[in-house]
């Protein structure tokens, strides 16, 4: 939102600092939570059950639907014992969960997450924003990391995104690129609400929208969404002040420095890979 606020209101912002950003855009940010429900439906046939009215899982969940969250819980816990200690989950589970993990490429910490807003959150935009029409697909997607790949794909269900409805979510989801002011990013390379892969698609956009010269991206070795440690963004604000007001460009390498000067007036440490680029969102979400 800080970047579509930038683009949209280009007289309003002298810098912008984004952390754990999911700057994808919706139109690809949300491919693997996609992903998510038709892996999980493979697997665990509880999301709709059987003796539910079947729905397009790009739905999330159909108007006036019932479910609650305490109730999917319960739903992916018999699954795989998910909220169960690891030494009472049956084999069954176990090994269900560990392919649901493999295939979408998340820790266990977030499947529980992942899967609500692949049902609330889905259900919001297909039904609130876009008359029920469908911006999700995955044909072409292919699958890995099962025990067995094959099966798995011609399992899973598929579905071809309404390319209204894809166009009307990006021009309201999709960051543009159009930011003529500095921006610097922070982001932890093991987010595991926010792929990390995600910066890499907003580096792609700033320079094709030809901005790529006001991005600066940094990293760190953290493994947590929204909050890194402390001294990492003071020394990004710092640096984000002196490029707007003195025109004096970052660097992830200086951004660090200062990071480990500020570590002991914070008590915390600082996690900066100053070397790091992340890959292409591909090379985590299967391509569709």
């Amino acid at each position: 939102m800080a970047a579509k606020e930038a683009e949209a209101y280009p007289n309003s912002y002298d810098g912008v600092l984004l952390t754990s950003g999911v700057l994808g855009g919706g139109t690809r940010s949300y491919d693997f939570r996609l992903d998510l429900r038709v892996v999980y439906q493979a697997v665990c046939g509880n999301h709709p059950r059987s003796d539910e009215p079947p729905y397009p899982l790009w739905q999330g969940l159909p108007p006036g639907t019932s479910l609650t969250s305490a109730e999917l819980k319960k739903r992916v816990d018999a699954c795989t014992g998910l909220h169960t200690p690891r030494e009472q989950r049956s084999a069954t589970q176990q090994r269900k969960l560990d392919t649901l993990l493999a295939v979408i490429r998340i820790p266990e910490r977030s499947l529980q997450g992942h899967l609500d807003w692949a049902t609330w959150h889905f259900q919001d935009i297909v039904f609130e924003r876009l008359g029920g029409a469908n911006p999700f697909g995955n044909i072409g997607a292919r699958y890995h990391g099962s025990p067995d790949d094959a099966a798995l794909n011609a399992e899973v269900a598929r579905y071809r995104a309404d390319p209204r409805a894809v166009a009307r979510f990006a021009a309201d989801a999709d960051p543009n690129g159009r930011i003529a002011v500095p921006v610097l990013t922070l982001h932890a390379i093991d987010d595991p609400v926010a792929f990390v892969e995600l910066e890499s698609t907003f580096r792609d956009t700033m320079t094709a929208a030809g901005h790529g010269r006001n991005l600066v991206q940094t990293f760190t070795d953290e493994h947590e969404h929204s909050y890194e440690s402390d001294p990492e963004y003071v020394a990004s604000m710092e640096a984000l002040l002196a490029w707007v007001r003195r025109g004096d460009k970052p660097t992830p390498e200086r951004i660090a420095e200062r990071c480990m000067a500020l570590v002991p007036a914070f008590g915390s440490a600082c996690h900066v890979v100053p070397g790091y680029r992340p890959g292409p969102l591909e090379a985590r979400v299967p391509a569709r």
